[in-house]
């Protein structure tokens, strides 16, 4: 079944989530996020997605502290993308307890970097492609790269890279449900690589259709706390004995 990952935007320490990218849509979630990591991880959630939008905007980790509180009840393994510019902050998210590093405007722009990264650490990195009209965004989504999505995850496979999350920015935040198609397209061209979706997911049947096309993985955030996908849906597709998304 695909692996249902939720996410955690983070903003001053407060779970948030933008439209679209755009951090003047900034809307905050009252409940405290290392109380969402216990029970996303109480319904059977076993992986969870953690952004640092303010690191993403600043070119360095703002919300380190939350990654450690959540990395300290061992529930959890942990993905963080944001604010990874360099050696120094990919050794603090691996220090504050992150069991994946997301890196995305380093390798739009220092492709080279990337590669010498992926063959330090390998399966821990993870390429987080954010997508505008095509071409991949950098910068906390704030900046055209130029580059196109599939030549920059072929550059990245022959040195180890084996997962891409992938973000079409017009959808993320809007609940009108991922673009299936980029995905597929994905994954017939890079079969070896496991792609994740992330963006638009609107409800269960986003669920359930995302596993139906093989897809590996994908990311849910603001769906479930606009309460479209609720914690006992989780706990029922999230369960050892769960087949489908239903």
């Amino acid at each position: 079944m695909i692996e249902i990952i939720p996410a955690i935007d983070l903003i001053e320490g407060r779970c948030v989530r933008l439209s679209q990218g755009d951090y003047a849509t900034q809307k905050t979630y009252g409940r405290d996020p290392v109380e969402w990591a216990r029970r996303y991880a109480d319904c059977g959630v076993r992986r969870l997605h953690l952004v640092d939008l303010e690191g993403a905007r600043a070119s360095a980790p703002r919300n380190l502290r939350v990654l450690e509180k959540i990395a300290s009840l061992g529930l959890l393994r942990l993905e963080w993308g944001g604010g990874i510019k360099d050696e120094a902050a990919l050794s603090s998210v691996w220090g504050a307890g992150a069991d994946w590093a997301i890196i995305g405007s380093v390798a739009a722009r220092e492709p080279e970097r990337m590669q010498q990264w992926l063959g330090r650490y390998g399966g821990r990195l993870i390429l987080g492609a954010d997508v505008r009209d095509g071409r991949v965004a950098v910068g906390g989504w704030l900046q055209d790269s130029g580059i196109a999505l599939a030549p920059l995850i072929g550059t990245f496979l022959p040195v180890g890279l084996e997962q891409a999350i992938v973000t079409d920015i017009a959808r993320d935040g809007m609940l009108q449900g991922p673009s299936f198609n980029l995905y597929t397209d994905l994954k017939q061209r890079f079969p070896g690589l496991k792609v994740i979706v992330s963006g638009g997911v609107s409800g269960v049947d986003d669920l359930r259709r995302a596993d139906a096309l093989g897809l590996d993985g994908i990311i849910t955030g603001k769906a479930v706390y606009e309460n479209r996908i609720t914690l006992s849906h989780l706990s029922r597709l999230c369960s050892p004995n769960a087949s489908s998304p239903a």
